[in-house]
């Protein structure tokens, strides 16, 4: 893993992004590129304007003028912008041991411009929630969703807050997605030496299907140099997860983007949905 594709928009969840970034950088001597998209849909509904109807064509072509006047001089202000929080970005990535960090700016959406560079990446950072964070505390921000159903790249969602890796939870269920997550995090040099727990929740305690698959999750482990703490445990998936990671000062949850019975392509696994809302640090999903 050389390159990671660092998203950002300047908010207070991207501040975070930056130093989970570094962390993983450092750990991997990779790249990070950044990128800033400036949302295209102010410039699409200026464009769109037709008041001739409305007002005259006289009065019409004035302030049509007028607008788009506002619009060249809005646009200045998005370059300045996104420069400004590209710096920022960098200043704080090299500032923590990166290397090499690489500026993107885009016009555009933040999912149509990801598909033409995360052909590049190994892995996509982005924070949980964007600018509004502060009045959709409860809500996952307006691209997450709609990046992790498009991104074929393994996604790491940070957190509000930072807080130094050392303890792993992989919430495990045998399926393909979790399966790969595994053999990522025993060839991925970012984990090694670090605390890992496994942990699988069944129906019942004598779930023989769930006893088989982390029996399999922990010998996989073993053979990779971790010594894992495996947990089977019953009840709701997604409050047992969050319990088991606040039992155990869990500092990054892995887990599968999807469950076994999910129209894949359209929607996350409500379970994945509702740890990522809830969650306090940060999560690494794979498709």
């Amino acid at each position: 893993m050389k390159r990671i594709l660092l998203c950002t928009d300047g908010s207070l969840f991207s501040q975070t992004s930056y130093l989970y970034a570094a962390w993983l950088g450092t750990r991997l001597d990779a790249t990070v590129d950044v990128i800033y998209v400036t949302d295209a849909r102010g410039k699409a509904a200026a464009e769109a304007r037709n008041l001739s109807g409305s007002i005259g064509l006289g009065a019409s072509e004035a302030l049509l003028n007028q607008l788009v006047a506002l619009e060249h001089e809005k646009a200045k202000l998005d370059r300045e912008r996104a420069k400004l929080i590209l710096q920022d970005a960098q200043q704080v990535l090299t500032n923590n041991g990166v290397e090499e960090v690489r500026s993107i700016h885009e016009t555009g959406f933040l999912v149509d411009c990801l598909e033409r560079f995360e052909a590049e990446a190994d892995l996509i950072v982005l924070g949980k929630r964007g600018e509004t964070a502060e009045f959709a505390s409860g809500h996952l921000g307006a691209n997450l969703e709609r990046i992790i159903r498009a991104s074929y790249k393994p996604c790491f969602v940070t957190s509000r807050k930072f807080n130094p890796i050392e303890r792993l939870l992989l919430a495990y269920d045998g399926s393909p997605s979790c399966k790969k997550m595994l053999q990522f995090l025993i060839d991925s040099p970012a984990f090694k030496g670090l605390e890992l727990y496994i942990v699988t929740v069944a129906k019942t305690s004598g779930d023989e299907i769930a006893i088989a698959r982390i029996e399999e999750a922990k010998q996989q482990a073993l053979s990779g140099g971790f010594e894992p703490i495996c947990c089977l445990m019953e009840g709701n998936p997604e409050a047992t997860i969050a319990q088991c990671a606040e039992d155990n000062n869990i500092n990054l949850l892995m887990m599968g983007a999807y469950g076994h019975n999910r129209i894949r392509h359209l929607v996350i696994g409500s379970t994945t949905t509702q740890i990522l809302r809830s969650s306090h640090i940060p999560v690494l999903l794979f498709r």
